[in-house]
């Protein structure tokens, strides 16, 4: 979940998801010596252009730090917390939405952080999304209309809007 203040993105986690997340770096960074060892064991087998076990665990010591990187960084900015509650949709809301004024086709889900979604049921979708974006800022019955992947223009409105309360 992120809220924009002054121009700078803020990312609210449950101390769930915050402990979820560090325990994944932790453990990345554990098994650092594992694929470091796992490299060496391949580069002793020889011609490592023909090498698909070396390459294998290079590549895969690349995605670890790849996501060490992230997760360090992500950790860094990240507010252990709940999310100020907002008088229009933001970031860190479960909304609730109606497709073209038909009642029975709604649809609720998250508003948030692709990291968060491991911690709810909910679907989650991102700020930066054309869902997200049209609906950012929104009040409870706004109808706003954004442009699908597929090209198609929908028309959606806000029924409900709440804190997410992880």
């Amino acid at each position: 979940m992120s809220t924009t203040d002054g121009g700078q993105a803020t990312t609210w986690l449950s101390q769930d998801a915050h402990d979820r997340l560090q325990a994944e770096l932790d453990e990345l960074i554990a098994n650092r010596p594992a694929i470091a060892a796992e490299i060496n064991a391949r580069r002793e087998e020889g011609d490592l252009r023909e090498n698909g076990g070396y390459h294998a665990a290079r590549e895969e010591q690349s995605k670890a730090e790849g996501r060490i990187l992230y997760l360090k960084e992500f950790l860094r900015k990240a507010v252990v917390g709940d999310a100020p509650t907002s008088d229009a949709v933001a970031p860190g809301t479960v909304v609730t939405i109606q497709f073209d004024d038909d009642e029975d086709d709604t649809e609720k889900f998250l508003l948030g952080s692709r990291e968060i979604a491991a911690t709810t049921d909910l679907k989650v979708y991102s700020p930066e999304s054309a869902l997200g974006k049209a609906i950012l800022g929104a009040n409870r019955g706004d109808t706003v209309t954004y442009t699908a992947p597929s090209g198609a223009a929908i028309k959606v409105t806000i029924i409900e809007f709440e804190p997410f309360a992880g």
